[in-house]
């Protein structure tokens, strides 16, 4: 059973029912007459295994479009249903978007979950994979990270990068952890390096209300998915001058200022990109 919300009340259960067709028209003269009909929802998700959910409810069907229809709905009366869907672009990251819409009894609902809800940002949960110590030293060299500099690390995973990057003068390190393993893995390797009073581990999401406004520099290595969600914020609240390195992969159609290659000391090849922030005109 979903719950189903009024605009106004909260509390009314529904079930949805897949539909095999496509949609009819919307209720009948029957329907008009007693006043109540069915809504009939059309929903287009990311991917055709994408996880859907109607508050709060798993769903079976695939495909790009799923069609449902509810029981019968007064008619012209105001409901609200908030749908969720879960993705995996690749391997590396899982994307949840959440959207929620009102409609009237007996409308048809035409609900698009491929494009962001500005009101709902995406949440993005990254696997962490280590950089290699070499690699994490070519990324703060190429941030030019020196003594006097705050370090933010969206998803630290064991706190490497940090760590490093107080042992090259920076005074401050922040990590945002969305895993409590990882965070706690992180807290206890700053624990054994005693930097419990310049590197501080957040658990929570990065992307979630967070400030980064005192950062000077911002290392990523999260993906593409995740960089795009964090590029606005980063563009709004870093102050000019303030570098953002990321370990292989970009922000969308924000061109980097440099790129460089490296050679691993395990013999493969490691792209690195670098952002500085501009005036704002």
């Amino acid at each position: 059973m979903f719950a189903v919300r009024t605009a106004r009340t909260l509390g009314l259960a529904l079930a949805l029912c897949f539909l095999s067709s496509s949609f009819a028209g919307v209720g009948t003269a029957q329907d008009k007459k007693a006043e109540k009909a069915k809504s009939k929802l059309k929903i287009t998700v990311p991917a055709d295994d994408a996880e859907l959910q109607i508050e709060g409810k798993a769903t079976k069907p695939t495909g790009s479009v799923r069609e449902f229809e509810t029981p019968d709905l007064e008619v012209g009366k105001a409901y609200e249903y908030t749908f969720s869907v879960t993705w995996r672009p690749n391997n590396y990251t899982v994307l949840t978007r959440t959207k929620s819409v009102e409609f009237k009894g007996g409308a048809v609902i035409d609900v698009d979950l491929t494009k962001v809800d500005p009101k709902n940002p995406d949440k993005a949960v990254i696997r962490w994979v280590p950089t290699p110590e070499d690699i994490v030293e070519e990324m703060l060299k190429l941030g030019g990270v020196k003594e006097g500099d705050v370090v933010y690390e969206p998803g630290p995973g064991d706190g490497r990068v940090l760590i490093a990057a107080i042992k090259k003068g920076a005074k401050k390190a922040v990590g945002i952890e969305i895993d409590p393993k990882k965070a706690a893995e992180a807290t206890e390797a700053v624990k054994k390096a005693k930097l419990e009073d310049k590197i501080k581990i957040i658990e929570g999401d990065a992307l979630k209300d967070r400030d980064y406004s005192e950062a000077t520099v911002v290392m990523l290595y999260m993906g593409n998915e995740f960089n795009n969600l964090l590029r606005p914020v980063l563009e709004k609240q870093l102050k000019p001058g303030t570098r953002i390195v990321s370990h292989r992969f970009v922000m969308g159609d924000w061109a980097p200022d440099k790129s460089i290659d490296v050679k691993g000391a395990d013999g493969d090849e490691y792209k690195l990109h670098l952002w500085t922030i501009k005036e704002k005109k």
